[in-house]
């Protein structure tokens, strides 16, 4: 079967079922690549499929379990260690839904993105075998036990095993939430990678990291001032953006990679940023602000490349930690055209902070429901398929 008779009929098989779907509310959780907090939110999914945030909160990883993520990032842990930390963070993940829990009562279930720890989309072979692969952890089983709801988890895996990169996810509950606007709009994800969904009346909708999000502002933040993110981007304000070295980052070779494409730590790790550190500014501020610049000039510069020979934009609409830090957003508007506005998901009654738990939750849902819920224009999957795995609360 074609890919255009596949979609039709999942399309066919969604309709026919719309009114058997019931409203549910479901836990979302996500963790991000920047790891500052396990977002978790209680929401109320639709047959519709939009999304109400009921309640939100962000938990802190414990200081030491934290670290040890990190140390997972960097490649220098042991597979003891990865194992143990599964578990770990099943647990606090679970700790988060009990907050939730013990204010709004058990929801119908849980939907949990987990940890990413790695993500390797490039197929490469060993022996004949692709070894195109993600890890997301955070036992689905342990928040199962601990919460006694059932639990759906890795939600990245199935569009990999068809082909795709298995990512960018987001970009199904953009169109749910943004494509009935009949707008031509980009939604643009900062957090410690940056993404994009596009939305068209005339395309169909297509989505790709755009690059770096906060992680080198994190690190040089971390690096130079001891605190783990530019606070509403003082830093930055207070440097001067060294356009030379500005101009040589811009270079990477991934701003220029065709979409579909994702990357994350793996690519833009420690050694990637001391490697460009070498040829930055000496005062610390400047590097904030060249770095902070950077995360604002790539999404343009990617949307020049990639969006507007083909669609007129006419609207980005921001998301996630980048759009409460004020510098960057002045960048990004300095280097956007005039004729295109700039909002955040505030201004459409979506959070900022929890957007990805609610998309999460929607995923949660389809999956509840047997619904396809990646879109395959985004990740380079082969076709349509059901998110997610289901563990059990008994």
């Amino acid at each position: 079967m074609d890919k255009g008779k596949l979609a039709l009929q999942q399309a066919f098989l969604y309709y026919a079922y719309m009114e058997e779907l019931e409203s549910k509310l479901v836990i979302g959780l996500m963790s991000g690549t920047s790891c500052d907090s396990i977002d978790a939110g209680l929401c109320e999914v639709h047959p519709d499929l939009s999304v109400k945030l009921i309640s939100g909160i962000n938990y802190k990883y414990p200081e030491h379990i934290r670290a040890k993520i990190f140390q997972l990032f960097s490649g220098n842990a042991s597979v003891k260690d990865v194992c143990q930390m599964n578990f770990a963070i099943g647990h606090c993940f679970a700790d988060a839904c009990k907050m939730l829990i013990s204010e709004h009562g058990k929801p119908d279930f849980i939907a949990s993105h987990g940890q990413t720890i790695y993500h390797h989309p490039i197929d490469e072979k060993l022996d004949g075998v692709s070894l195109k692969s993600t890890l997301q952890i955070g036992e689905s089983s342990v928040i199962a036990k601990e919460t006694g709801c059932l639990t759906i988890s890795n939600f990245r895996e199935a569009d990999i095993a068809f082909g795709g990169e298995g990512a960018p996810l987001v970009c199904f509950a953009d169109e749910k939430w943004f494509k009935p606007l009949k707008k031509n709009m980009l939604i643009q994800n900062i957090g410690g990678i940056s993404n994009v969904t596009v939305i068209s009346e005339d395309f169909p909708t297509f989505g790709f990291d755009t690059g770096l999000g906060n992680i080198m502002i994190d690190y040089c933040m971390n690096k130079y001032f001891g605190m783990p993110y530019d606070k509403d981007g003082e830093i930055a304000n207070s440097g001067k953006v060294q356009m030379s070295w500005l101009e040589c980052l811009m270079q990477d070779e991934y701003y220029f990679k065709v979409p579909p494409k994702t990357t994350g730590r793996e690519y833009f790790s420690p050694e990637y940023i001391e490697n460009a550190l070498r040829f930055g500014p000496k005062e610390p501020a400047d590097i904030v602000a060249t770095v902070t610049a950077l995360t604002a000039k790539t999404i343009a510069s990617s949307y020049e490349r990639f969006i507007y020979p083909d669609i007129d934009v006419k609207e980005v609409i921001i998301g996630g930690g980048g759009a409460y830090n004020p510098t960057l957003m002045k960048y990004l508007r300095h280097y956007l055209p005039k004729h295109v506005d700039l909002k955040t998901h505030e201004a459409y009654g979506i959070s900022n902070n929890f957007k990805e738990v609610m998309a999460f939750a929607l995923l949660g849902y389809c999956n509840y429901y047997n619904i396809p819920s990646n879109l395959p224009s985004c990740t380079g999957a082969s076709r349509r398929v059901v998110l997610g795995k289901v563990a059990n609360s008994f």
